[in-house]
């Protein structure tokens, strides 16, 4: 996975379900990253997975949050759109 992927499945309150894949090249410190969360143990062929809820107007909530194999990432992305979960631009 070499780019940022947004996936998103609405719910019937007008909320969205969102799991954002994040791979760890695109993480640096002028793009989304810091030293402090970005483990010196993460390679580079590791994807930063967060998912969450978001209904506006209130802040997203932030439900999981794993680093995967590119891969396994990859392997999870096409799960989920199985699932209902269809591309989206980032929600926030």
């Amino acid at each position: 996975m070499a780019r940022p992927l947004w996936l998103v499945r609405p719910r019937a309150d007008g909320g969205s379900d969102y799991v954002s894949f994040q791979p760890a090249a695109s993480r640096t410190p002028g793009h989304g990253g810091s030293p402090m969360t970005d483990q010196a143990a993460t390679g580079l062929d590791q994807v930063e997975m967060r998912e969450g809820s978001h209904l506006p107007p209130q802040m997203p909530l932030l439900k999981r949050r794993q680093w995967l194999p590119s891969d396994e990432a990859e392997l999870q992305s096409r799960r989920l759109q199985q699932g209902g979960y269809r591309h989206s631009e980032p929600l926030f």
